[in-house]
C-alpha cells in the first residue's frame, strides 16, 4: 500500500509502497478516506516538540475510513461500515492506569513506546490497523462528506476536557485559547453540550468577532486581560475553565483564566504550556477549587461525541475543510501549519 513515511526527524516525509497491515484478533483493518493534519504536525516531524515516536513511522493521528475487515471477535462492525479511527490506543492489561500511545503521533512513557511496536503506524496511508474498540461506528453517509466528519478528531480533545470537568447543561464555561485550533472547537463543543454561555478570551479582535458572529449571544468574547476582566465578561459565575493554550502562551494567561472560576468551580488543564504553573495554595483550598490535568479522552467519548454531531447539536458545518491527496502531503503539512486554524481542518485523502 502507499504511505507517507517519516524516516528521520527534520527530513521531509517520503512516499513509499509498504506492506499492508496484517489483521489479528481484536483488531480492525480500515481503508483510510480522510486523515486530519494537525497544525503542529510539521513541528513534531521536525523534532521540535520532542515527542516519543519510534522511527521510521507512518504518521497521522486519527482518521475517517471504511472497515475493510474485522477480527473474529467483532460482533457489530462489518466491512463497508464508516468509522471514526480513535488514535488514543490503550493497553488492555491494566484497566486502572493503561499505557497510551497516540497512533502516528506520540507515546506516553516506555509503555506508550512499547505499544508503538505494534500500533505505531498512523493514518497517512491507504490502510490503518487499530484495536477493535478504536474503530467507532459513524453510520452511513456519502464519501464526499468524510473530510467534514474528520473535524470530530479536533473536537475530541476539548470534549475530553469538558467531560473531565463534568460540564452540565446551563453552566458557564471559560475556554482559554478560544481562538486557536482546539480552543475554537472547544467553544463549539461546550455549546453543543448545553453550556449556557462560553467566555472566549483572545488577542485577535477579528477572531473574537468571528466567534460571536458564528455562535451568537451565548458566546461572550473578551480581549486577554486579568481574571477580573474575564469574570466581568460572563453573565454570572464561571463554573468551568478549560485551558487549551499552546506552548507559546506561557503560564500567565493560564493562571488568570483559572482564577476566574467561581468558588467550588472546576479547572481542567489540557494545553501545551511547558512552564510550571504557580497556583496559590490557599486560594485553591479556601475556595474548594477542583484542578486537574486531562490528556485526551475516555474510551467511550468518541461514541457520545458522534451522537452530538448526528443529533445536530454539534454542527460540523462550522468547520472549513481543505483537502489534499496523499501525494501532496508536503503541501498539506504547510497548509495546516500556516493556514487558518480557527474552526478549520486540513485532511489528506489517500
Amino acid at each position: 500500500m502507499k504511505a507517507a513515511v517519516l524516516e528521520e526527524f527534520g527530513k521531509p516525509l517520503s512516499l513509499h509502497k509498504i506492506p499492508a497491515p496484517v489483521l489479528g484478533t481484536g483488531e480492525v483493518l480500515v481503508d483510510v478516506v480522510a486523515a486530519p493534519v494537525l497544525p503542529y504536525a510539521a513541528e513534531v516531524f521536525r523534532g521540535e516538540r520532542n515527542y516519543l515516536l519510534t522511527l521510521p513511522v507512518v504518521p497521522g493521528a486519527g482518521a475517517i475510513g471504511r472497515v475493510r475487515a474485522t477480527g473474529p471477535d467483532a460482533t457489530r462492525l462489518a466491512p463497508g461500515d464508516w468509522v471514526l479511527c480513535d488514535p488514543a490506543i490503550r493497553s488492555r492489561d491494566d484497566a486502572l492506569t493503561p499505557d497510551i500511545t497516540l497512533q502516528g503521533l506520540s507515546g506516553r512513557g516506555d509503555g506508550g513506546l512499547f505499544l508503538q511496536r505494534h500500533y505505531g503506524h498512523g493514518a497517512y496511508a491507504e490502510q490503518l490497523l487499530l484495536p477493535t474498540e478504536n474503530a467507532v461506528p459513524l453510520g452511513p453517509f456519502e464519501p464526499a462528506e468524510a473530510a467534514r466528519w474528520a473535524a470530530l478528531t479536533v473536537c475530541m480533545v476539548p470534549y475530553g476536557g469538558l467531560l473531565a470537568a463534568g460540564l452540565r447543561a446551563g453552566e458557564t464555561v471559560l475556554v482559554s485559547g478560544a481562538t486557536g485550533h482546539f480552543g475554537s472547537a472547544g467553544v463549539a463543543v461546550a455549546l453543543a453540550m448545553g453550556a449556557a454561555c462560553v467566555v472566549a478570551p483572545g488577542r485577535d479582535e477579528a477572531a473574537l468577532a468571528d466567534l460571536e458572529s458564528r455562535f451568537g449571544p451565548r458566546v461572550r468574547t473578551v480581549h486577554l486581560a486579568d481574571d477580573d476582566s474575564l469574570r466581568r465578561a460572563a453573565p454570572g459565575p464561571i463554573d468551568v475553565v478549560l485551558d487549551l493554550l499552546p506552548p507559546s502562551a506561557g503560564p500567565a494567561p493560564v493562571l488568570a483564566a483559572a482564577m476566574a472560576v467561581r468558588e467550588r468551580g472546576r479547572v481542567v488543564l489540557m494545553g501545551g504550556v511547558g512552564d510550571d504553573l504557580a497556583v496559590p495554595y490557599r486560594w485553591l483550598m479556601r475556595n474548594s477549587i477542583t484542578l486537574r490535568g486531562q490528556w485526551m479522552h475516555p474510551r467511550t467519548a468518541p461514541a457520545s461525541l458522534i451522537a452530538l454531531a448526528c443529533a445536530g447539536l454539534l454542527d460540523l458545518g462550522q468547520f472549513s475543510v481543505t483537502e489534499f491527496a496523499l501525494d501532496d502531503i508536503a503541501a498539506a503539512l504547510d497548509h495546516a501549519e500556516h493556514g487558518p486554524r480557527r474552526l478549520a481542518v486540513t485532511v489528506v485523502r489517500p
